[in-house]
């Protein structure tokens, strides 16, 4: 295993392109390798311009959500390497916990690190996680895991069955009703730098089997962390589940339920109660 430390947070709309032109004759195991960036600092700019439109509050404690933004571009450089077996155009996103050690200090230096890791059989395809971590000074403050799938495509022999699904308890009781914008995409993706296109116009996700634009899931659990502002401990494990796309606009309800010292929750469409989202936050 080699770890490569990068100087700089790769560019998402070049590795995107890169994704698209390597995408045929992948395959084999997943890549020992990991992709690092030491002393990152939070620009406190982007992170307003994070809060804002993730309905976030802002002071001086990252939200937990937050440093995903940060590793999410290793995620992409390694996902889009050759030696990377499952082609990026048509992953999707379909899990994922992050589990917040301590409170970070939006001062803090971080140092990032991201690998790949548990290549799974799903009924639909081939599943992987993706591993990131955040420490100071040596010491682990934040971690995730985020899960994709592949479909249609195939897993080593003898591997293990996916684990996509959060369990959560009965959701009945409608705590927000969220109307959600046609533009809802276009604006996280100028903050996130998440361009992929199936969220940034009508037209661009037809061409990925899409009927509209889609909302990216990271977005959607933000606005929930959001919600539940003030509720929260300071240690927590988030844990959802990416169900159904949201398509872009629409009128979503959110449901909670306090359970094991946290919150189960739901993200459902207002008027066919399709689940977009599902999950729990626990103390940690």
């Amino acid at each position: 295993m080699v770890t490569r430390v990068l100087d700089e947070a790769p560019s998402l709309g070049t590795l995107y392109a890169k994704a698209a032109v390597t995408a045929f004759g992948r395959g084999g195991g997943l890549p020992e390798d990991r992709l690092a960036r030491n002393g990152v600092t939070v620009d406190p700019a982007h992170l307003a311009a994070y809060a804002r439109v993730c309905r976030l509050p802002l002071n001086d404690v990252l939200p937990a959500t937050y440093p995903h933004m940060l590793t999410f571009p290793l995620q992409m450089a390694l996902m889009s390497d050759r030696s990377f077996p499952l082609a990026l155009p048509g992953l999707v996103h379909v899990r994922n916990r992050i589990d917040v050690v301590r409170a970070i200090g939006s001062g803090e230096p971080l140092d990032l690190e991201v690998w790949a890791e548990n290549f799974a059989q799903h009924r639909s395809g081939a599943a992987v996680d993706l591993r990131a971590t955040a420490s100071v000074g040596g010491e682990e403050v934040w971690r995730s895991t985020s899960t994709y799938l592949a479909r249609g495509a195939k897993a080593p022999e003898g591997a293990p069955e996916a684990q996509i699904e959060v369990a959560v308890g009965d959701l009945e009781r409608v705590a927000a009703t969220w109307r959600i914008p046609d533009d809802a995409g276009r604006r996280y993706a100028k903050v996130s730098g998440d361009v992929n296109p199936i969220h940034l116009s009508g037209l661009t996700a037809k061409a990925f089997g899409f009927k509209r634009a889609i909302a990216h899931g990271m977005w959607v659990k933000a606005r929930v962390l959001g919600a539940l502002a003030g509720r929260l401990p300071d240690e927590l494990a988030l844990d959802v589940s990416f169900r159904k796309p949201l398509l872009l606009p629409s009128t979503v309800t959110l449901s909670t339920a306090q359970a094991g010292g946290g919150w189960d929750v739901a993200v459902r469409n207002a008027t066919s109660g399709t689940e977009h989202v599902v999950g729990t936050i626990r103390p940690l």
